[in-house]
Order: C-alpha cells, then sequence, then structure tokens
C-alpha cells in the first residue's frame, strides 16, 4: 500500500506540471498564436512543424490539439488547416517518453530547484521562465519517484506475472485506451511503462499494445473539446479519432513485424517503447499528410456543414502600395472594415451567449478578439509607414483618422469580450436577472446593436442622415442606461433582485455604453473626413 500510494503521489505530480506547464505555455502563445496560425495555414508541411513545436512547448499532444479544436471552432482556421496541425501535434508530443530515455528523471530536482528559484526572484519574463522551467522538472520528478516506488515490484511474483508474460494485445490495447481516457494525457501510461522498463519489469510483447491503445486513448481531450465546438471543431476531432484508429489497426495487423522492427533499431526495451509510440505516429503522418484533401472532403460528408472562416492576418495590405499613399489608405479603409465585421461577429456571438451559455461560443469570442487586436497591430503598423512619405493634409487627416478608428474597433472587441466574460461568470453562478431588468438590458442591447451596425455602414458609405442617428442614438443610449441603473438601484433596495446578479448588470450595462461611446467616435471620424 506504501508504494501504491508514493507511486500515485507520482502521478499526481506529473498531472500537476503537464497541467500547468501548458497553461503557462498557452498564456505565452496567446501574444505570439497568430504567428503560429499564419505559417500553419500556408501549407501542410508548416502545419505539421506547428503541430510538432506546439506539442514539444506543451508537453502533451492533447493540450496542444484542443487548442486546435478551440482556434477551428471560433474561424481562425479552417477544418482542412488543422488536420496538419493534429498530426503534427502527435509526432511533438512523443518526445516526453524519449526524455526519460535519457533520464532526465534523474535531473527534475536540478529543472525543479533552479526553476523555483528563478520563479521566485524573477521578475517578468524570467519570473514566467523559472515557472515553466519549476513544472517542467515537475513532470519528471513525478515519474522519478513512480521508479522508485517500482522498484520493489520486482520481489512481487503476482506482478511480475502479469507484465512479463505474453497477453493477448487487445487486452493492452483496451488497458492503454482506459488509463489515458482517464488521465487524459497519452504520455502518462507510456513514460511509465518506460520507467518499469528500466525496471525490467515489462515484457515489449506487453507494452507495445498499452502504447497503441494509449494514442487512441488521447483522442478523448479532443473528443471533450469537440463537444463543445461548432462543426467545424467536431470535424477536426472526429479526424484526430480517425488518424489514431487507422495507425493502430496498421500496426496490429503487423504487430510481429513492428515488434521486430523495434528490436532490430534498438536492444533496449525502454527505448523500444518509445520508438513504438514515435514509429506508431509517424506512420499516420505517413499515410495521411498527402491526402489531406480528399480526406477532409470524406469528412466533410460524414459531417456536414461548415462555418465561416475568418481571416486572422491582413488581405488588403501590400507593402508595394506604400509609394502610392492614395491606394495605400484605400485598402487601409478596406481592413477596417473587414476589422469591424470581426468586432460585429464578436457582438453577435455575446448576444448568444446572454441568451443561453454555451462555452464553446465563449472560447471562440475569445479567439475572434485575438483577430481584431491582431488586425489593429497589422493597420497601424502599415499606416505608421504611410505616414513616412509626402501627405497632403487631407491625407495626413485620413491617416490620424484610421490610427484612431483602428484602436476604437479594437476597444468594442475589447468591451464585448468582458460583457462574455461576465455572461460565463453569471452561468457559472446560477445568477438572473429580474423579469425587469432582463427587459431593460434587452433594450439597451438592442440600441446599441444598432449603433454598432450603423457604424460599420459608415465604413462602407458615408451618408449624413446615418451620421446623425448614430449620435442621437448614443445620447439615447445615455439617457436609457442612467434610467435603467436607477430603476435597478429601486428594485435593489426594495430586495427584488439578488444581490450577486447587481455588479454583472451594472457592469453590463456599463461596456454596452462604452461600446456606443466608441461608435460615436468612429461616426465622428468618418464625418471629419469628408
Amino acid at each position: 500500500m506504501k508504494e501504491l500510494f508514493i507511486a500515485a503521489s507520482g502521478i499526481i505530480f506529473f498531472l500537476i506540471g503537464m497541467i500547468r506547464l501548458s497553461s503557462c505555455v498557452r498564456r505565452m502563445m496567446d501574444a505570439r498564436i497568430k504567428e503560429l496560425v499564419r505559417y500553419a495555414v500556408d501549407r501542410p508541411f508548416y502545419g505539421l512543424v506547428t503541430g510538432v513545436v506546439s506539442a514539444v512547448f506543451f508537453q502533451s499532444s492533447s493540450a496542444s490539439t484542443a487548442l486546435t479544436i478551440g482556434l477551428v471552432s471560433a474561424g481562425l482556421i479552417s477544418f482542412y488547416s488543422s488536420l496538419a496541425i493534429v498530426l503534427g501535434a502527435d509526432i511533438g508530443t512523443t518526445l516526453t517518453v524519449q526524455f526519460v530515455i535519457w533520464r532526465f528523471t534523474e535531473f527534475s530536482p536540478v529543472f525543479i530547484t533552479a526553476g523555483g528559484l528563478l520563479w521566485l526572484i524573477g521578475r517578468g519574463r524570467w519570473m514566467a521562465a523559472g515557472e515553466m522551467l519549476f513544472y517542467f522538472g515537475l513532470i519528471f520528478f513525478g515519474l522519478e519517484i513512480i521508479s522508485r516506488a517500482a522498484a520493489p515490484l520486482k520481489e512481487s511474483p503476482a506482478f511480475l506475472h502479469y507484465f512479463t508474460q505474453v497477453k493477448n494485445p487487445l487486452l493492452g490495447v483496451a488497458v492503454g485506451i482506459v488509463v489515458t481516457a482517464v488521465v487524459q494525457a497519452s504520455a502518462i501510461p507510456i513514460a511509465i511503462l518506460a520507467v518499469l522498463a528500466q525496471q525490467d519489469l515489462v515484457r515489449l510483447e506487453n507494452a507495445v499494445p498499452v502504447v497503441l491503445g494509449a494514442n487512441i486513448g488521447t483522442t478523448v481531450t479532443a473528443l471533450l473539446a469537440g463537444m463543445v465546438a461548432n462543426i467545424n471543431g467536431r470535424k477536426t476531432a472526429v479526424a484526430h479519432l480517425i488518424f489514431k484508429c487507422s495507425g493502430v489497426l496498421l500496426c496490429l495487423a503487423g504487430l510481429p513485424l513492428f515488434i521486430d522492427l523495434l528490436r532490430q533499431l534498438s536492444g533496449s526495451v525502454p527505448q523500444q517503447i518509445a520508438l513504438a509510440h514515435f514509429l506508431l505516429n509517424l506512420l499516420i503522418v505517413a499515410v495521411f499528410i498527402f491526402f489531406l484533401r480528399p480526406f477532409a472532403a470524406l469528412v466533410d460528408r460524414l459531417l456536414p456543414g461548415k462555418d465561416e472562416v475568418l481571416p486572422l492576418w491582413p488581405e488588403y495590405l501590400n507593402r508595394r502600395d506604400l509609394d502610392d499613399p492614395v491606394a495605400a489608405l484605400h485598402h487601409v479603409s478596406k481592413e477596417l472594415r473587414r476589422q469591424m465585421k470581426l468586432a460585429q461577429a464578436m457582438f453577435a456571438r455575446t448576444h448568444r451567449l446572454l441568451a443561453g451559455y454555451d462555452e464553446a461560443t465563449r472560447r471562440g469570442i475569445v479567439y475572434v478578439e485575438m483577430a481584431v487586436n491582431n488586425l489593429r497591430a497589422q493597420i497601424v503598423r502599415f499606416l505608421w509607414q504611410v505616414s513616412g512619405r509626402e501627405l497632403s493634409a487631407a491625407l495626413s487627416g485620413r491617416v490620424f483618422a484610421y490610427t484612431a478608428m483602428a484602436g476604437d474597433i479594437q476597444s468594442i472587441g475589447n468591451h464585448v469580450q468582458a460583457i462574455s466574460a461576465l455572461a460565463e461568470e453569471r452561468a457559472r453562478r446560477k445568477i438572473h436577472f429580474s423579469a425587469c431588468g432582463e427587459g431593460d438590458f434587452a433594450d439597451v442591447l438592442a440600441l446599441v446593436e444598432r449603433n454598432l451596425t450603423d457604424a460599420a455602414a459608415l465604413l462602407d458609405r458615408f451618408t449624413v442622415r446615418t451620421v446623425q442617428e448614430v449620435i442621437r442614438r448614443e445620447e439615447e443610449i445615455d439617457v436609457r442606461v442612467k434610467e435603467v441603473l436607477d430603476r435597478h438601484l429601486q428594485r435593489f433596495h426594495r430586495r427584488e433582485c439578488s444581490p450577486e446578479a447587481g455588479p454583472i448588470f451594472v457592469e453590463m450595462l456599463g461596456h454596452l455604453e462604452r461600446i456606443s461611446d466608441l461608435c460615436d467616435n468612429i461616426a465622428g471620424y468618418v464625418w471629419d473626413m469628408q
């Protein structure tokens, strides 16, 4: 029992290290994810490399695949582009087991000590790097604990009989599926097998089927992510399952040959286990990488339906236009319209989120906000380059107005995202507005939505009437919000609404009012340019 609890502690350390490392890497990647996606969608090979790199950083193909499904569900990358990333992630995760073979477990206290000290005394990037190094070490420290707990098992005849006698391969596959589905990380059972093999407690014939099953079990995380995704996200999750099952079936069909190949490549059982994990995923890539487009078409038939893909990068900005400021600014105006459409898409999704909370919609809003912020950065950088040319007073005014509008549209997206976060909190805490509060909020929401629609229309075509409508409606919203807040306070003092609902209600109204203010700013800039 003592060894059992020690081994369980090692598994928990492993899981905590992997989960927290993934979280740290995701925070770091949120600022750089647009760079990864830019290359991933260009060619399947780039997507494959992106998947490998992301899985190495996350130390988990499950985390990388779940992130990819989120991006697909948000509409930032297509279902077809996601396939190569998923294939690459499955190769990248094999490095975790290889670290075990390279005896990283023995050096884990060094990583924990160095990372922990850097985390405690460092600042900024050094602090973040220390945190990641600490959790990286914790992963392998957990495996080292498991290794030490497994040493006494050499004296257990029952254990030796179970893991050293040849068993039915399907039983091993089932064990791998179940264990991985529970812990949601294929690296755990495979790394434990490698650790046991280092203690001469596992035979290759028993280990390989478990490795195959673990690769199927790792799709559970993607399937769970797909359950709260849109149709394209679900397609990616199903494709991941098909990839894994196809590779496992091929290996099972030629299992004796596969095992013989592993023995020819290495004389070490732990290394053979790591190679089995790697070669399986390499086989899957070799089978599918050149047929991704017809495979995507097949999955489209199995799961019909498509969602719009929102381009993450500028479509109209071109450095060749910098010598022609008029053409350059014309293209900037087109990008501003695209940026505004993304903000409108966020607002529409938030409207649905307020009607009925859905985690996939919430995640989609977060990812689309990244696209809005990215477009603003690209537009402002391009305008800065335009401003270095010889410009007339009118063109200089347009550069200033476009720069300000790009910032205002980004701010609209930020306020929309803040409303969606409040909607998530309201759903999580099971908070409900009163019937009167719901009605008042819906009225303000409708007015703001109309102002956002008119502000977007002004970017397409200027009309005096539309500008006047935006200004008039903004004044109406200011008055309406004040009236709604007064009525809310009256209901609060009469105890007609819950104390928990009040702060969320007031904060949401504040964000809506600010969105309307920003629409008014955009209308003003458009008017000034005429």
